[in-house]
């Protein structure tokens, strides 16, 4: 510590010595030690206190607030909670001083006994807040706790008698609470200060009530006597004296007036042998003034906070209704709290519509009184529109609502303060309150409900606004799901449509109806089932699965046949009824339905018969198949099953045709020494037989003759064109084995055997398996090809007018010979006229094809071309396709 800092604490210690000579009483003297103890050692709250009939009374108190320190003045605890030596730990401390520690937010603290002739007769307590005291502190405490023994030897007068100290004691704790202590508790610290400055036995505070008369606000030192005491306050307050004095039931009764005009009266009761005197009628006179002085800011802080209350209220009011944006949420919530904040059982908000109000919310009412409303908004808006607030103590003395009386009595209403409630000078409604007779609203009262009327206006309009739009929108909302709903069937419609008429397939079709239901719907799988021709079984077709990655695992459990004998195949089958899948009817199900799967069967019906079963499932617990689901999986299935009759029709019907034109198509291929033969023929998606006709035959001199024609059209007449084109193959090719002699005569015939517009064209080769040697003749049709060894590929171009046009024809020959491991390639013009996206599959892709696959066996290479012109073509020939190889061993 600094010499300097040393220097001045010494100094306020030793002023404060030099000054207990000149103090005239005890407490005079411990007030000068208090404040030289905390000027000594830094401290912000410094007490002495005196041992008075076995309490610590404080009596000198140095503290920066003098409102903190009129309140320690006379507090005090037992003389036996003091530790016997110097103590600075909290545990150890009177619970008192702990309190007046935490009221001054004090972290370090110091209390140190006083002794006088080795008695404890007092104390000297230090606080303050941040750092401990050091030891230098310590010593100067230590020093001012014997000035404050030296003050007790000095003074014989009992602490208890010190008038001039009550005196003193008045006049700071008047000051105190005039300056605003604690508005909070001030009637109760000026009858407790009161009476701790007197000699009274208790102090009873009065303030003028609402009726006139008196009411009780603070009392100290007991309030029994409160009753019989009321009379002598009461003339106290219309007497001319300052301080009224009378005998009451064998007390003494001193009554102070508080202010001019008086705003009530503190009175003190003295028991009998301590009545006050002169002096302390003049001393309570003084307090007087300065306790009016306090009373009228408790008062005005009292209004103050209230009115802060009423406009937190109203702000709460209109936050609440923003946020809420709910109009029947915020009239509730105005009505409730505005009878909560003027204390009144009967409030109502009032909206117009059509021109008329209608009670929109309301509190403790009953009957017409909406007919009440009405007339208080048209004087409201009348000859008062400038007041903003009618209000109207009698109802029914008032000549003004003649015509609404007898409702306000149905709807026992005899009071009203009604504000209109304006949204930019357009009239919403009416906020109205209804008192009792009599009970007026006050200046603070009516402003509040104008306050909250103007602002409810704007809340209600803005909430009709939100709920309007929030109208339209979800009028708007169903309209869109109308049409999503709509856009759904159309959409499923036109998806089974449309893969029916690209595809012509059962199986495209049923696996376009799935991927539909899947997407429509939004379930997470859609399996189609079908009866097998016997009706033994219901076998699964078409599988789709949303998530890719759980398709696998879905067709291991859903991709079974079902006996067509079980019941609910049966309920499905035969009622054509959809229903739910159940544990019961699928237990292999059943551990997924319990885990939160649902789903339904649904039959895929026309008019006549149930052609297949649809079963939807959803794997997630949070979006079940429901009632709904199901009405809509009917209505697609309904629409799904004319493509599915029409493609399984169609499907029979291409069946019967392809095993018709294959019965015309050789069986088997001859087996000649020198030569490896193989052929692939491929209908079209049509469902009418083709033209596409081909066949071998070994000639005599043990060469072989290959034909390949293409009839013009479909149907039975290509069927027995077909079959004619066979049988003069076999008739003529042993005849006329030359290839151009063979054409040459097939056309002759031909010609009288072909309808008219009709022809067929046709290439016809020979081949030596001894030499290789090659003849081919051609009749309009594509020319074949020669695969060589090594993959190159070369055209046999034998030009001539194509069979059944016109007789007397001739066509020429052209010659190649085949090395061993060559091949000649015959195809019909359905190859080449294969298309995608209206290119053509053309001679170039079968040459690429031929020289890539050059090495396979003849069988496996004619396969090759048509799998590679079916892929290019995307799944669907539109004419018939033949492909003849012939290799030379």
């Amino acid at each position: 510590m600094a010499v300097s800092e040393t220097q001045r604490e010494l100094d306020a210690l030793a002023g404060a010595g030099l000054a207990l000579a000149s103090a005239g009483t005890l407490a005079e003297a411990l007030q000068l030690v208090a404040h030289g103890a905390a000027a000594a050692t830094g401290a912000d709250l410094s007490i002495v206190r005196a041992s008075v009939d076995g309490r610590a009374i404080a009596l000198g108190v140095g503290a920066a607030s003098q409102a903190l320190a009129a309140e320690l003045v006379r507090s005090g605890f037992d003389i036996e909670e003091l530790p016997p030596d110097e103590e600075s730990d909290p545990q150890r401390l009177p619970a008192v001083v702990r309190q007046v520690a935490a009221r001054a937010n004090a972290s370090a603290l110091l209390l140190l006994p006083v002794r006088v002739d080795g008695q404890v007769r007092g104390s000297l307590e230090l606080m303050r807040a941040g750092d401990e005291f050091d030891d230098s502190e310590r010593s100067f405490a230590r020093l001012a706790a014997s000035q404050a023994a030296l003050a007790f030897r000095a003074f014989a007068v009992a602490p208890a008698v010190d008038s001039a100290a009550d005196e003193r004691l008045l006049t700071l704790a008047g000051d105190a609470l005039a300056a605003g202590a604690d508005e909070g508790r001030t009637a109760g610290q000026l009858a407790r200060f009161a009476v701790d400055g007197t000699r009274a036995s208790a102090a009873l505070l009065w303030t003028r009530a609402d009726g006139g008369g008196l009411e009780l606000v603070g009392s100290a030192g007991g309030t029994g006597a409160a009753d019989a005491a009321l009379p002598a306050a009461e003339r106290a307050l219309t007497g001319r004296k300052a301080v009224a004095v009378e005998n009451i039931g064998g007390s003494t009764s001193a009554a102070l007036q508080l202010g001019q005009p008086p705003i009530g009266a503190l009175q003190l009761l003295f028991a009998p042998g301590h009545e006050p005197t002169d002096d302390d009628l003049a001393s309570l006179a003084t307090f007087g003034v300065r306790a009016a002085h306090a009373l009228r800011a408790s008062i005005r802080s009292r209004t103050v906070a209230l009115e802060l209350d009423r406009t937190r209220a109203l702000l709460a009011v209109v936050g609440q209704a923003i946020s809420q944006l709910s109009l029947a949420h915020t009239l509730e919530t105005a009505v409730a709290r505005v009878a909560e904040l003027l204390d009144t059982e009967r409030v109502a908000v009032y909206l117009r519509e059509n021109g008329r109000l209608y009670a929109a919310a309301d509190v403790g009412l009953a009957g017409p009184h909406a007919r009440l409303a009405e007339r208080l908004l048209e004087l409201s808006l009348g000859p008062y529109r400038s007041r903003g607030l009618l209000s109207i103590g009698d109802i029914g003395a008032d000549p003004r609502l003649v015509g609404v009386a007898d409702a306000a009595a149905e709807a026992g209403i005899d009071a009203a303060a009604a504000v209109p409630l304006l949204a930019q000078d357009d009239v919403i409604g009416l906020l109205a309150v209804f008192a009792p007779r009599g009970k007026a609203l006050s200046d603070n009262e009516s402003a509040l409900l104008t306050a909250l009327a103007a602002q409810l206006a704007v809340a209600v309009q803005n909430a009709q606004l939100h709920e309007r739009a929030t109208r339209l929108s979800n009028e708007r909302e169903r309209a869109l799901d109308a049409e999503r709903a709509a856009s759904k069937q159309v959409r499923a419609l036109y998806e089974i449509s449309r893969s029916f008429a690209q595809s012509l397939s059962l199986e495209a079709t049923l696996e376009a109806v799935a991927s539909t239901v899947v997407d429509v719907l939004d379930v997470d799988a859609a399996l189609i089932r079908m009866p097998d021709e016997r009706r033994d079984w219901v076998l699964p077709r078409a599988l789709k699965v949303a998530e890719p990655r759980l398709e696998d695992a879905v067709r291991t459990i859903l991709f079974r046949p079902h006996p067509f004998g079980a019941h609910s195949i049966q309920r499905l089958f035969r009622l054509a009824q959809p229903f739910q899948l159940t544990a019961v009817e699928f237990p292999e199900l059943a551990p997924f339905l319990e885990r939160g799967w649902t789903g339904a069967a649904i039959p895929i019906a026309t008019s006549a018969e149930v052609l297949a079963s649809l079963t939807i499932v959803s794997m997630r617990p949070g979006a079940p198949v429901t009632q709904d689901t199901l009405d809509e999986a009917v209505r697609i299935a309904g629409q799904a099953a004319l493509a599915i009759d029409n493609a399984r029709l169609y499907q029979q019907q291409k069946q019967f045709a392809d095993t018709m034109q294959r019965s015309l198509l050789p069986q088997s291929v001859p087996e000649l020494a020198g030569l490896e033969l193989g052929a692939a023929y491929e209908s079209s998606a049509h469902v009418e037989v083709g033209g596409d006709v081909y066949d071998f035959m070994e000639l005599p001199d043990g060469r072989l003759a290959v034909t390949l024609g293409d009839v013009t059209g479909h149907g039975i007449e290509a069927a027995a064109d077909m079959a004619m084109a066979k049988f003069v193959f076999r008739s003529l090719a042993r005849e006329h084995p030359e290839p151009g002699d063979f054409l040459q005569s097939t056309n002759d015939v031909v010609v009288g055997e072909i309808a008219p517009g009709k022809f067929i064209t046709m290439v016809y080769v020979v081949i030596d398996p001894r030499t290789g040697g090659v003849a081919v003749a051609g009749a309009g049709h594509p020319a074949p090809r020669i695969l060589a060894p090594d993959g190159s590929v070369s055209a046999l171009e034998a030009h001539g007018l194509v069979l059944g046009v016109e007789l007397g024809q001739t066509y020429e020959e052209v010659h190649a010979t085949l090395q061993s491991g060559g091949a000649v390639v015959l195809y019909t013009d359905g190859v080449l006229e294969a298309r995608a996206a209206g290119e053509l599959y053309g001679p170039e892709r079968l040459d690429r094809v031929l020289s890539e696959r050059s090495a396979l066996p003849p069988a496996e290479l004619a396969q090759a071309v048509l799998d590679d012109c079916r892929a290019f073509a995307r799944g669907e020939l539109a004419d018939d396709c033949a492909v003849v190889v012939v290799r030379r061993a």
